[in-house]
Formats: structure tokens, C-alpha cells, sequence
């Protein structure tokens, strides 16, 4: 606390990010980050963009990437905008089209920076509750109540579960929800899911998220996008021109752009990853793990018999660390990212160590 703060930074409660610890030969498995390095195109195009022209300013508008990610998607340039890193398109998206007097509505257990960004632009919202298997019940949206909303918005699959929500639910809700803006929160959809993007001409008021951080291997980069309705993507636009008018590096540009255009790399990463996802998945269930059906590059579990802050704790002495979630219903599950073979395989191993002399859960 500090009498030169202004008012609102005293109740301001910010998002915590994953560990990020400087450990010699760990096994970082705790904040989704893809094991597969960037497409080699990518790096090249980095690598070409270091010269002497990084004393000038970079394209405000990225149109190198934005033309990029319009044709991989076959969409208009006009429906794209890009940003440094999907939460910071996430918080021009809060600020510009969910402040509204009425809540904006999203599940109770989701990615924790929904709250964050409510507190820092003063967006009221209502958290509605997954259901008994994990799953965002998009029907309880938009109806009686709630019909009147600022907003709505979830991730899919959602965070930190990797539960994915049918297209078909999602359009649905687009049907009956057609006068407050619906995000799709995209972060992990090339895990295993089908993108909204396809329905953001059908419907104005859809707005779908994604980042480069996750399928893309670019964490490092910080580039994010959206797809929708001209409208909207000028609604962010005019918010990125008031905060920032360069978020994107010439780097970043170039980088980005690159690995859209690389979509052999793009798939067999993703490929690798899935099948990793899988078979982790069959192993855990063997050692006593209930794991939750995943779309995304981690897998949501909890021990029928061992507690979970025990198990994380006892990975990290073996140097092996995951995300332990102290939350009210997943306070016993486990997230863990896709690794590297090696890295499942030493995860698998350290688990076999440790529950065979790991007490019961109280």
C-alpha cells in the first residue's frame, strides 16, 4: 500500500501467472507451453528482421500478419486484429466491448484473468457454474435472468479444465444471444477442436480470441488476434490507437506472419502434441487418475486416494513441477502440460515413485 497509488489500485486483485522458477534440468510442466520449438520458417524470418532497419518503427497496422492470418482462415483482412499476446486483445475486449451496465457472464471455473480485467475496467459480471462432468453448460446462457447480459465469454476447451464445448452449442447460444457480444476464447482450439471462426460472417455479434503463444510456439513472442465483424475489430482498434498504437515489433511481425504460412510444421506439431496428450492420459488412468476429456496441450487430473498439494509437492522434489489449483472443486486436480516424450516419461515415473508410499487423502 502507498498513499501515491490512485484509489482503485488498492483493490485491485492481479492474475498470477505460472511459476516461472530458474532450476537447472527441470521438467516444467505447469504453464502449457508447447515442447516442440517454432517453425524453423518462423525463426528464419526472425532472424532476417534483426538488421539495421529496427530503428524504425514497425507497421502500426501489422498488415504483413494480419494478411497472414485473413488468408489461413479465408476471411477478409478487416475482420482480423492483432495485439502483444491474447491477453492484452483480451483486456481492449473487456474495456471496449463488455463494459457495460449489465454483468457479463462466464464459468465459475475458467481462466482467472476474466475476474482480473473486471476489476480493472469496473466491468460487473456473474459467474455461472459448470456442470457435475466439468462442462461449461452454454444453456444456462442468455436465458430468463441473464438474457439481459453485457456479455458473454469462456475459453474453449476451457482453462484450467480442457473441456471442449461442441460448435454446435456454441452456435446455439449465437442464435438466441444476439444482442450482447459472445468471445470464444480460442487459446487452445488447435488441440482438438473446431474453430468458431467459421461463424464470425453468420454473426456480428461473435468475437473469437486466439494466441500464437500455444500451438504456435511462440510464447516467448507475445502475439495475439482476433476474428470478427468489422465493427468489432474497430471497437478494438480504436482502443489499441488510445493505449498503444505499435504493440506488435517488426520481430514479432515478421515471426507471426511466418508461422501462419507454415501450416506443415503448424500440424505436425500439434499432431505430436495430441498424441503425447493421449497416451499420458491412458497412463495416468492406469496409475489411478481420473482425467478429464482434453482438447488442449494439458490434461486435467485428480488421484482417487492421494491428495493433490501431496503429489505436486512431491514432483517438485524430483524437480518435476505442475499447477496445483487451491480453488473450490478442483482443489484436488492437477494440471499438467503435454511435455517432450522424455518429460511425460520422467512425470510417469516420479508418480510411480511417489504413490506407493504417498498417505491417503484426509
Amino acid at each position: 500500500m502507498s498513499k501515491f497509488w490512485s484509489t482503485f489500485v488498492h483493490d485491485l486483485v492481479p492474475y498470477v501467472p505460472g511459476e516461472q522458477p530458474k532450476i537447472a534440468n527441470l521438467v516444467k510442466l505447469n504453464t502449457n507451453e508447447n515442447p516442440y520449438g517454432p517453425s524453423p520458417k518462423a525463426i528464419a524470418a526472425m532472424q532476417a528482421e534483426v538488421s539495421d532497419d529496427l530503428r524504425l518503427y514497425p507497421d502500426p497496422n501489422a498488415d504483413l500478419l494480419k494478411t497472414a492470418i485473413a488468408d489461413y482462415y479465408g476471411i477478409e483482412k478487416s475482420f482480423v486484429f492483432v495485439g502483444n499476446g491474447s491477453d492484452e486483445v483480451l483486456a481492449h475486449v473487456f474495456h471496449g466491448l463488455l463494459k457495460h451496465e449489465s454483468p457479463v457472464l462466464f464459468p465459475d471455473i475458467t481462466y482467472s484473468f476474466y475476474p482480473v480485467y473486471c476489476g480493472l475496467y469496473g466491468v460487473p459480471f456473474t459467474q455461472l457454474p459448470l456442470n457435475e462432468t466439468f462442462e461449461i453448460d452454454l444453456a444456462a446462457y442468455g436465458q430468463g435472468t441473464l438474457q439481459k447480459n453485457g456479455g458473454i465469454i469462456f475459453p474453449n476447451p476451457n482453462a484450467p479444465t480442457g473441456v471442449l464445448t461442441p460448435l454446435v452449442a456454441i452456435e446455439a447460444l449465437l442464435q438466441r444471444n444476439t444482442e450482447s457480444v459472445v468471445v470464444v476464447d480460442e487459446a487452445y482450439i488447435d488441440f482438438g477442436g473446431e474453430t468458431a471462426i467459421s461463424l464470425v460472417k453468420k454473426y456480428p455479434n461473435l468475437l473469437v480470441t486466439q494466441t500464437l503463444s500455444k500451438s504456435r510456439s511462440l510464447a516467448g513472442l507475445r502475439v495475439g488476434l482476433a476474428v470478427g465483424h468489422p465493427d468489432l475489430v474497430e471497437a478494438l482498434e480504436r482502443i489499441k490507437n488510445s493505449f498503444n498504437s505499435y504493440p506488435l515489433g517488426r520481430v514479432a511481425i515478421a515471426g507471426a506472419a511466418a508461422a501462419f504460412a507454415d501450416r506443415d510444421y503448424f500440424s505436425r506439431s500439434c499432431d505430436a502434441v495430441i498424441a503425447s496428450r493421449e497416451q499420458l492420459a491412458r497412463e495416468l488412468g492406469v496409475l489411478g487418475f481420473e482425467v478429464l476429456p482434453s482438447a488442449a496441450n494439458f490434461i486435467f487430473a485428480r488421484h482417487a486416494c492421494h491428495d493433490a498439494a501431496r503429489l505436486a509437492l512431491g514432483l517438485r522434489e524430483r524437480g518435476i513441477i505442475v499447477r496445483h489449483f487451491r480453488l473450490p472443486r478442483i482443489e484436488q486436480f492437477l494440471r499438467i502440460s503435454i511435455g517432450a516424450p522424455e518429460q511425460n516419461a520422467a512425470l510417469l515415473q516420479a508418480l510411480k515413485d511417489i504413490l506407493p508410499a504417498a498417505p491417503d487423502m484426509p
